[in-house]
């Protein structure tokens, strides 16, 4: 009466039942009554299980780095997986008999780092660093396309590398040459600005220079041009004074010349009229007898003794 138990699966599980060493029953979720005395119970479990990874390899140049992840499995074919493992369990203890389930998990991911091995060791340092997530989809496809994890009867679904470090020394190396290199293109920006400056000010100082050779040589024009007017206009002026004294001392002469065939007296009597005319314009006036006498007479007046 005790002998009796009954067995009820979770939905997500693959549950195959033993009699005497024969699968008498299997399949998902399974619910049935058993004898406890020659019944064994094997429930894999085909929900997808995600598992953290961290390992160490090397890489071309012979440096060490360190691979911290994660990777989702999942179980395909239960009937495989229970053929290599042992995934009997206890019934009313809900209770796995060995570790076997365990160590799919560690198969794995064995599997996984043995791909990542053949990744990483064709690539130096440098370029392993920033490569996670070519390394990761490298590693993804090669694994599928294999068979490694279907003669485990295992999918697998997806793998992260979530970080890759290489040793304390190294980074310490690595950042103090980052470090240099910054410093080096901040005083390469520096410098480059500064010439910038100098070629801009010396291009501004070039252009001032051009401006003033330029001005300087319209003010040279133009004072050749100034030079030129002024020269050319003191010629049309002195040829102009010199035509109007010209024309002036010919018009003095033919003036005088009617002068010419008058008497003295004539002519006194004329300038008396003319000074008679233009009697307003004079201030004072003297006329001697003497200076009257020799104008009538028509000779030029007696000087005095001392030779006044």
């Amino acid at each position: 009466m005790f002998d009796i138990g009954f067995f009820k699966a979770q939905p997500t599980e693959y549950v195959i039942e033993y009699v005497d060493g024969r699968v008498v029953r299997e399949g998902h979720g399974l619910t049935f009554y058993y004898l406890e005395h020659n019944t064994h119970i094997a429930a894999v479990p085909t929900t997808r299980k995600d598992v953290e990874f961290v390992f160490t390899e090397v890489t071309a140049d012979f440096q060490t780095v360190t691979f911290q992840g994660q990777f989702s499995y999942q179980v395909a074919d239960p009937r495989r997986v229970a053929a290599l493992l042992n995934y009997t369990i206890e019934p009313r203890r809900r209770r796995y008999v060995s570790d076997d389930p365990e160590r799919l998990s560690q198969r794995v991911g064995t599997v996984i780092q043995m791909a990542t091995r053949s990744e990483i060791q064709r690539r130096p340092l440098a370029e392993a660093l920033q490569v996670g997530e070519a390394v990761a989809a490298a590693v993804l496809q090669r694994i599928r396309e294999g068979d490694q994890l279907a003669d485990l009867g295992v999918e697998l679904v997806n793998v992260y590398i979530l970080a890759i470090k290489p040793t304390p020394e190294v980074a310490k190396a690595l950042e103090a040459e980052y470090r240099e290199s910054l410093l080096r293109r901040a005083d390469e920006a520096i410098y480059a600005r500064r010439g910038a400056a100098v070629d801009e000010e010396h291009k501004i100082r070039e252009t001032e220079l051009n401006s003033q050779v330029a001005l300087e040589e319209q003010r040279l024009r133009l004072i050749d041009w100034e030079g030129s007017n002024a020269q050319r206009e003191a010629e049309y002026r002195g040829r102009a004074v010199e035509q109007e004294a010209a024309y002036r001392a010919r018009a003095l002469e033919l003036e005088l010349a009617a002068y010419r065939t008058l008497d003295p007296p004539t002519i006194l009597a004329l300038a008396m009229k003319e000074l008679g005319q233009n009697a307003g314009r004079v201030g004072n006036l003297t006329i001697t007898s003497e200076i009257l006498a020799a104008l009538l007479n028509g000779r030029p007046p007696a000087r005095d003794a001392d030779g006044e």
